[in-house]
């Protein structure tokens, strides 16, 4: 694997990192900022609706952009974001900061899944793709855990000012290391557009969003399952939460091999095991061992799917990829808003922290409906009636 994929790794990692950090740091951010822990909360969700809204705008923004060019402007405004995140005295100042800094976070990742998987022959893209990801899934291994340490001992600030360095090395490790074939290439913003009248298009973002609220109707709600249910303590959730990053990093890696090999049969049997998978922790919710061992697998089986799901919406941006694959963040970050809707309002209409794993059951089984007519649309479009070779621009 090139060297350029390592820094987009890294680059990942700092995304995901400065994303998800300020989660361990609520409790510091509201007394910080003399704020409620719900308001405090909605700093997450502005975060997320700015990278499902923003995702689109900066990648048509950037269109005419070669990639590399793109990027590094990108991981400009990254840097720029957390620096403001730093030094903001305020609720909303802070706010309008995690939105500036979420607008580079889906057209980077689109822009960058594109130029991963064409850095690598065409029978390890999904692998290119899974490793660029797995900067992703190490943020929630590492980088939130230390973030929040960071943050309780030095000031919540201080994760924002150590992201803003990480931004710095991958801003220099991008303009140092990413091939000057890729400094050349521009997009065509009339193609681009253009993808978006695919049907199949839709059909795939629609799987994406599905998957990524399956999962988070149950993610999100890990916690308060483990310590009302399971009856563990905080440091025990704490573990289990990292327990549940190594099988997401896990799940990364294995899931950018299937989908190599057989992309539509593994996206397929992802989700059913999934559903079969996340319907289970219903029954060892309330014992620890076994719900441990079955959250690991649910992560691990959850992740596998991220590479596929990329490389599935590529597939209907050849001649145009950059805003199909921005879109596709989008569609995560719209789906994990979904799940969490879901999740709550499972609890909320009075059926308890155990029904929420079968909701999240019922959500992947609407995403293996979703691939099949999404599969559908590439074997029709190839001429084909059995499953397709995957080929990514």
């Amino acid at each position: 694997m090139p060297l350029a994929l390592l820094i987009l790794a890294l680059s990942a990692f700092a995304i995901g990192t400065t994303e998800f950090v300020i989660m361990g740091l609520l409790p510091d951010v509201a007394r910080s900022l003399s704020v409620s822990i719900p308001s405090a909360g909605w700093l997450i969700s502005g975060y997320a609706l700015g990278v499902a809204i923003g995702a689109p705008i900066m990648a048509v923004a950037t269109a005419s952009f070669p990639r590399k060019r793109a990027l590094l402007l990108l991981m400009g405004i990254f840097i720029i974001g957390n620096i403001l995140c730093a030094v903001a005295t305020d609720y909303n100042f802070l706010m309008v900061a995690r939105i500036i800094t979420s607008l580079c976070h889906g057209a980077f990742f689109g822009i960058g899944s594109v130029v991963a998987a064409s850095l690598v022959p065409e029978n390890r893209k999904a692998s290119a793709v899974a490793l660029m990801f797995t900067g992703l899934t190490l943020a929630n291994v590492l980088g939130v855990p230390l973030g929040t340490a960071l943050g309780q001992v030095a000031g919540w600030q201080m994760p924002f000012w150590a992201v803003a360095v990480l931004g710095v090395l991958s801003l220099i490790g991008l303009w140092r290391v990413m091939p000057v074939g890729h400094d050349e290439e521009k997009t065509d913003i009339r193609a681009e557009i253009g993808q978006l009248r695919n049907a199949g298009l839709w059909a795939a973002l629609a799987t994406t969003m599905l998957f990524s609220a399956a999962v988070f109707a149950l993610f999100t709600y890990v916690a308060p399952l483990l310590e009302d249910v399971t009856h563990v303590s905080p440091r025990t959730v704490t573990w289990t939460l990292f327990l549940i990053g190594l099988g997401l990093t896990v799940g990364n890696y294995i899931g950018g091999r299937l989908a190599d090999w057989r992309l539509g049969t593994a996206l397929t049997g992802i989700f059913l095991v999934l559903a079969v998978v996340g319907a289970i922790v219903r029954w060892t919710s309330p014992y620890l061992i076994p719900v441990e061992i079955n959250l690991f697998l649910w992560a691990l089986v959850s992740f596998a799917a991220v590479p596929g799901l990329q490389v599935n919406v590529m597939i209907f941006g050849k001649a145009a990829p950059n805003l199909v694959a921005t879109l596709n963040i989008g569609a995560f970050n719209v789906g994990n808003a979904l799940g969490a809707w879901v999740g709550g309002s499972v609890i909320g209409a009075g059926f308890g922290l155990q029904a929420v794993p079968l909701a999240a059951a019922v959500l992947a089984l609407a995403a293996l409906v979703a691939i099949r007519i999404s599969l559908h649309f590439v074997q029709r479009a190839a001429g084909v009636t059995s499953e397709p070779v995957v080929a990514v621009a």
